[in-house]
């Protein structure tokens, strides 16, 4: 474009000017650092089904915990609209399904995030979103109790 280097090719993209491509590169790095924290506590919420009975109750307490005093104020935080930039990202909407598996566990964890309830509501009003979000939608199957007894049959609880 200016005929300079550097010159980093991404997605098809020639961008040039340090400052251009460092800002890129850094905006796509903190999607996928909140993509990975919304996959940290998914992953702990996600396995409550199949913890053994003995420990879903301290998993329980972890979780709440985890939730309201590291991952909540970290999403929080962020101070925006979105949680990168001025528009949608997929980090937004994985933020958004992990607040609902949130809700579903103690909606009362969300009282003190103004923020990401707002970024809730906008994402869940989206004429796409909204409409997988009905009643009946694909979004979450019921549990299947035999699929969850053989998964605690291979892991042994």
């Amino acid at each position: 474009m200016f005929q300079q280097v550097p010159m980093v090719e991404i997605d098809g993209m020639e961008l040039v000017q340090s400052r251009a491509i460092l800002n890129y590169i850094a905006e796509r790095a903190l999607i996928d650092m909140y993509i990975e924290g919304v996959a940290d506590l998914n992953e702990m919420i996600l396995l409550l089904p199949i913890s053994p009975p003995a420990e879903k109750d301290a998993k329980i307490t972890l979780i709440k915990d985890r939730t309201t005093n590291r991952y909540l104020p970290a999403f929080e935080n962020h101070g925006q609209d979105y949680l990168v930039g001025n528009r949608l990202s997929r980090a937004d909407i994985q933020l958004v399904e992990l607040i609902y598996y949130v809700e579903e566990i103690d909606p009362s964890l969300l009282t003190n995030f103004p923020l990401l309830k707002a970024l809730k509501a906008r994402i869940s009003n989206l004429p796409t979103v909204k409409k997988f979000l009905q009643p009946g939608s694909p979004r979450k199957p019921p549990v299947d109790e035999k699929i969850l007894e053989k998964a605690r049959k291979i892991l042994k609880f």
